[in-house]
């Protein structure tokens, strides 16, 4: 067992309440419980030894693994060959339909022999509250329970167990070929009876059940382009990433790791942001999945009317992101007792970056009301107030410096982006009232708007680069700008926004791979480096598209594609040497691949029909 797999060397499975990370070696290294933002039970890979983790795993001479998703589906395969004999194990989480919170999360796990002869390792080593909270183990025949404050979670298998230390358990079972076994991993409530040990019968029936229920999703896309495994691999990973309850999509199941192997980027992405969520929007409705996309759209509905009494921090309309339920409270703290990734220190939970201030999310929650308030008929009264409301507020507000889109924290600046945003934000504001007929400050908004646009074009604007830029009065470049064409604020083929592309991609773009900004042109508060920015090597294809750069944009498509992992999942970067970094998978990435993708596909489709 390495003691640090590789990021990209795993999958994911999730019941759309929370999710684990699964190596290629069949390690769950990463699953926090009940809730995709509980702490950590598996936290190996932010520290192998005081992390805990849950082990099966083929012990033999000269093992060569596989792994993939069974296909249309969040079931994942790995499969051990050996001179020996071929084991298999099959993970997935039973998906959850109802959308009341529940306490109770299970990992199946079913092993068998498929060829000759294995003996699969089993060990458990679970380590609840990020390892701080104390648990005792109980073994009973098939069934060990571990019990801690506030929670307890269940080990059933018919591989014989014994006690491990005085905390964990481990065993051994041999598979002659047709051989099967099985285990499952059940996190319950803190009283929670100790769960009858599931059947054969019962164990085919919930795979089955799983797989029809994934592959009956998955159907519903409406995506009939040419990457329909990579837009569909996609989709389940925005599905699995979604908190079924309240509709909200996380931006990544995992927290800490990194940006730069060593280094101190090292962020907890497991919560909403307004940002995302909206841009998944788009993305949802490009597929089909009208249900999903309306889930969101009313989740962000909920954050701006109940703002409109009780407001922000600073009196802000809006926070950039939230818990799963809504709540704006997520204190940053330190892991001081993991070591971290591969030595990334240090491991924050909890994100401070929610006290910041970026106007750039007003112009993304417009962009997603603007398109989720069509699929359910008018705004309400209430809600039409609220939006209202913040625009209002954000008519006194645009006009200031901010943290920006990329969360620096070097310091305020007039960022250009958040002037953008803030021009979608009046626009689709306007459009709406104008659409429903409600009432509205509209001299005002479209006074701003305005002003907005003529600030941009001047104030945004490098003679010398003969490009928009980061910040009011520098010369450096942004890859957040290549939302621009999509936003509307330029047409795609004006031509300040092609020599705006041009200079993003002398300085920005290396082998198709796109930075988000230089940080050393740049400060942004923070040591070290980082790799290229998979969602804006996304924006960049699908601004080129936009721009009739039909060949280069399917070009840098297709290589982008090939540096997504074994089983199709990315991260949020890109390293030197084409290692995956960051939280993983990244729903950022995920929704601008599904975005690219649909904008090339049209692209392509409207020459081949000239």
């Amino acid at each position: 067992m390495k003691r640090y797999p590789l990021i990209a060397d795993h999958g994911l499975v999730g019941d759309l309440q929370t999710a684990a990370l699964i190596s290629d070696e069949g390690v769950v290294d990463w699953f926090a419980a009940p809730r995709f933002d509980s702490p950590g039970i598996f936290s190996a890979l932010l520290d192998h030894d005081r992390g805990g983790y849950f082990r099966l795993s083929v012990d033999a001479h000269d093992v060569t693994v596989k792994q993939l998703y069974y296909p249309d589906t969040a079931l994942l395969v790995t499969r051990f060959m050996s001179p020996d004999g071929v084991g298999e194990l099959l993970d997935w989480m039973p998906p959850l339909r109802s959308s009341a919170p529940s306490d109770t999360h299970a990992i199946m796990r079913v092993m068998r022999c498929t060829r000759g002869n294995v003996r699969f390792t089993l060990e458990c080593r679970p380590r609840f509250g990020f390892g701080t909270d104390p648990h005792e183990t109980l073994i009973d025949g098939r069934s060990a329970a571990f019990r801690t404050r506030g929670l307890c979670a269940f080990l059933q298998t018919n591989i014989p167990m014994e006690r491990d230390g005085p905390h964990d358990v481990r065993g051994h079972l041999d598979l002659a070929e047709g051989g099967l076994a099985g285990a499952s991993f059940t996190v319950a409530g803190p009283d929670a009876p100790v769960p009858p040990l599931p059947e054969g019968q019962e164990v085919e029936a919930a795979l089955w059940d799983a797989v029809d229920f994934w592959q009956h999703w998955v159907r519903r896309a409406r995506y009939r382009g040419r990457w329909p495994d990579m837009v569909h691999r996609s989709a389940i990973t925005l599905k699995l990433l979604t908190y079924l309850p309240t509709g909200a999509p996380i931006a990544a199941p995992t927290l800490g790791l990194p940006e730069m192997v060593g280094g101190e980027r090292n962020w907890d992405y497991r919560y909403t942001w307004v940002r995302d969520g909206s841009l998944a929007v788009r993305a949802l409705l490009d597929l089909g999945f009208l249900e999903e996309a309306a889930a969101f759209t009313g989740w962000l509905t909920d954050r701006v009317e109940e703002r409109v009494s009780a407001p922000a921090a600073g009196g802000r309309p809006l926070q950039i992101m939230y818990r799963l339920d809504g709540d704006p409270s997520m204190p940053e703290e330190i892991l001081e007792h993991f070591e971290g990734y591969r030595g990334s220190y240090p491991v924050r939970v909890g994100n401070g970056a929610a006290e910041q201030l970026q106007l750039d999310i007003y112009g993304e929650a417009m962009y997603a009301l603007g398109q989720g308030l069509g699929l359910d008929n008018k705004p309400t009264y209430r809600g039409w107030q609220a939006v209202s409301g913040l625009l209002d507020w954000l008519a006194d507000a645009w006009d200031g410096p901010d943290e920006g889109i990329w969360e620096t924290r070097g310091g305020q600046q007039d960022f250009t982006f958040s002037r953008v945003m803030s021009w979608v934000a009046f626009d689709r504001g306007l459009r709406l009232a104008q659409e429903f007929g409600r009432p509205a400050a509209l001299d005002t908004w479209r006074a701003a708007r305005d002003e907005i646009f003529e600030q941009v074009m001047h104030s945004g604007w490098s003679d010398r680069r003969h490009a928009l830029i980061q910040s009011y009065g520098g010369d450096v470049l942004d890859a957040s700008l290549l939302l621009i064409p999509r936003a509307g604020l330029l047409n795609p083929t004006d031509p300040a926004w092609l020599s705006t592309l041009d200079a993003i991609e002398r300085d920005l773009v290396k082998d198709s791979l796109v930075y988000r900004y230089d940080p050393a042109a740049s400060p942004d508060g923070l040591r070290g480096s980082e790799g290229t920015f998979s969602l804006c090597t996304f924006l960049y294809v699908d601004a080129l598209a936009r721009a009739g750069r039909v060949r280069q944009a399917r070009f840098s498509f297709e290589k982008m594609l090939t540096y997504a992992n074994h089983v199709g999942l990315f991260a949020e970067e890109i390293g030197p040497t084409g290692e995956q970094l960051g939280n993983f998978p990244q729903a950022f990435t995920h929704l601008s691949l599904i975005m690219a993708a649909t904008t090339l596909d049209e692209a392509i489709d409207a020459l081949s029909n000239r």
